[in-house]
């Protein structure tokens, strides 16, 4: 653990003792001002390392700085005396003077985090990532009943479960409170020609197999939002894109076809068995994405086997014939389209055309159509296909406006994150693999064909792949506890599938933006988020496992230091304002338990008898353990998941 990483702790532990410091000074305070004879306050819990005495109030300093306590007398019973008859005590006061004791400690807890909601105001509020806040859908579950109604990354979410859609926390509140079903509204659009049409499903939820931890959460295909991708100007040791042409700053928004919208689809696009052909149809020069598929697939004839193997010969391939990769098409040896070629399995076939489905730029080959060029390169013969098919290369258009990706309020953001200039676009796509390809419209740069490598062709160290081979094996593990056999064989079959991935070799940002709600908008937030929460707990929607204890909490808020100042600020005023909510609660154990007390004895005119109290405060004293032992049990299993 480093020096730093320490020091964040050590802030969020001390953070948190802050917190419960002032609501106990809360109490403290009104009850000195109510007559109530305060005998200790202490800082922090365990065994006092400073004691001192200052008006008849013992002030201990503890060992272990989480938070504090009060003792006001007459909280317990004394002898044969009833709390009620002790007159400078708690419950000898009159019920109106223990509300307002009682409510002190949360009303500070709430206060504090008005003041922390308006100071981020008045500073200009936190940066955050785009991602969080885009209605865009970044990646959908090619599995997926969304998927097969067409929903795809860039469309928009406008409602999710009934309500509006303000971003990704929704989809996980969505995640975790599903009860089977979820209904999505919202549009989608094609970014070329700017057509938009409305969609409206109502889909069951199903477990998210992109997670084989234990708290898996169910899903209706939407994986992720959408998100910038800019280059940040480092190369993983070698990088395909090195000699690709990339600047910092750089935005990719284009590959093979497709306006990219998230680093999940973006690997799924370098990864795609497919090949962005230049093809000329009369008189018409049209650039089109077509399946790139093992030649073991096709329903080739002994004569077209042979044709094809002797192009195998002129590119001086290597390797079996049924090994290489090509179009499903017949070509001339003048790489003129002949006929269209059947798939052994029809299923083979449905799949790979899919893979070009959804795009702008996915025309159908026809009889007398001559490719011009593949993947960029022009050709003149099939051998040149052939020979070109047998590498993946991709084609990548970036924009390069720095207004364009320079930090924004959050409600502009996601009005900008499609104003690039689709004509411009459209002019260099249109160019591609032509006689006078156009290289720069605008602010769009088309790069230099790129050939991505698998992670195992970089040159790594061995600490490097002494991680990659320790966290192979922990996601094995993983899918092997599954219960599920076929979800297993699945997740194993897709485990050796990435083990083949390929990759651009670069690390990719979101655009920053400046999020600065006023703080009543802040406020009424959290207390939604708060209140639903506790609403689907305690109707039994949310497991109580997804709940976070001391350790969970301690962990945000360190992360939330490692963020800056004001991250963490900003979780601190979250976890003082849910302090103060949840003690407010009609729980006997907690403050909101003292004020109905003090209600029923307004009401009846009668004092509780002390036995009657424990009687009702101890069983919830063994639930509210017994829950802090659960979700802190959950919380380090989630922190230590691969020692559970």
């Amino acid at each position: 653990m480093t020096l730093i990483n320490l020091a964040y702790i050590i802030l969020a532990i001390l953070g948190l003792g802050f917190l419960v410091c002032i609501h106990e000074l809360g109490h403290y305070w009104v009850a000195r001002r109510q007559g109530m004879r305060v005998e200790a306050f202490a800082i922090g819990f365990g065994k006092p390392i400073f004691t001192w005495e200052r008006d008849g109030v013992k002030w201990h300093i503890c060992m272990l700085p989480f938070g504090g306590y009060v003792k006001i007398a007459g909280m317990q019973k004394e002898g044969n005396q009833e709390p009620s008859e002790i007159p400078d005590g708690f419950f000898g006061k009159t019920p109106w003077q223990r509300i307002k004791v009682a409510l002190a400690g949360p009303l500070v807890n709430i206060a504090f985090s008005l003041i922390v909601f308006a100071a981020l105001w008045m500073t200009g509020g936190r940066d955050k990532q785009f991602t969080e806040f885009t209605h865009r859908i970044g990646w959908v579950d090619p599995k997926s009943a969304l998927y097969e109604h067409g929903v795809r990354p860039g469309d928009v979410i406008e409602k999710y479960d009934g309500r509006p859609f303000n971003g990704f926390k929704d989809l996980l509140v969505a995640a975790i409170m599903s009860n089977g079903k979820t209904e999505i509204e919202g549009y989608k659009v094609d970014y070329l020609t700017g057509k938009r049409s409305d969609f409206d499903y109502t889909l069951k939820t199903y477990e998210n197999t992109e997670f084989t931890g234990k708290d898996k959460l169910s899903t209706i295909g939407v994986l992720s939002p959408a998100r910038y991708l800019i280059f940040d100007g480092n190369h993983f040791a070698g990088s395909p894109m090195l000699e690709s042409g990339i600047q910092p700053k750089d935005r990719i928004l284009w590959m093979d076809g497709e306006v990219v919208f998230s680093a999940q689809q973006l690997s799924a696009l370098t990864n795609a068995s497919t090949a962005f052909l230049t093809v000329q149809r009369g008189e018409e020069i049209f650039q089109t994405k077509v399946p790139r598929v093992p030649l073991d697939e096709l329903k080739l004839t002994a004569p077209e086997k042979g044709e094809i193997d002797d192009w195998q010969h002129e590119a001086s391939l290597k390797g079996r014939l049924q090994d290489l990769y090509f179009i499903p098409y017949n070509l001339s040896p003048t790489a003129d389209v002949e006929s269209r070629f059947n798939f052994i399995d029809e299923e083979d076939q449905i799949k790979a055309f899919q893979r070009c489905e959804r795009c702008s730029y996915f025309h159908p080959l026809q009889e007398g159509d001559k490719i011009l060029a593949v993947d960029g390169k022009p050709i003149n013969t099939s051998y040149e296909v052939l020979s070109e098919l047998q590498s993946r290369h991709v084609m990548l258009v970036v924009d390069r406006d720095p207004a364009a990706i320079q930090k924004t309020l959050w409600t502009s953001a996601e009005g900008q994150f499609d104003q690039f200039n689709t004509a411009d676009l459209k002019t260099i796509i249109s160019s591609i693999g032509t006689d006078n390809p156009i290289k720069e419209s605008g602010t769009l740069h088309l790069l230099n064909p790129i050939t991505p490598r698998s992670l195992k062709d970089f040159p790594l160290t061995q600490d490097q792949k002494a991680q990659l081979a320790q966290e192979l094996t922990q996601k094995k593990k993983e899918i092997e506890g599954l219960k599920d056999p076929e979800k297993q064989k699945e997740q194993l079959q897709e485990l050796d599938k990435s083990q083949n991935k390929v990759i651009l070799g670069i690390p990719l940002m979101d655009r920053q933006v400046r999020y600065n709600p006023t703080p009543q908008a802040q406020f009424a937030e959290v207390f939604q988020d708060t209140w639903r929460t506790l609403a689907a707990l305690f109707s039994g929607v949310v497991s109580p496992k997804y709940m976070s204890g001391p350790v969970g909490i301690i962990q945000v808020v360190h992360n939330s230091w490692a963020v800056g100042v004001k991250e963490a600020l900003f979780w601190m005023a979250l976890i003082s304002l849910n302090l103060g909510f949840l003690n407010l609660l009609p729980l006997p154990v907690l403050d909101g338990g003292h004020i109905l007390f003090s209600l029923v004895e307004m009401v009846t005119r009668r004092p509780l008898k002390a036995k009657t109290m424990e009687r009702l405060i101890i069983p919830f004293v063994v639930l509210l353990i017994g829950f802090f032992i659960f979700v802190t049990y959950h919380d380090i299993g989630r922190l230590f998941g691969r020692f559970f």
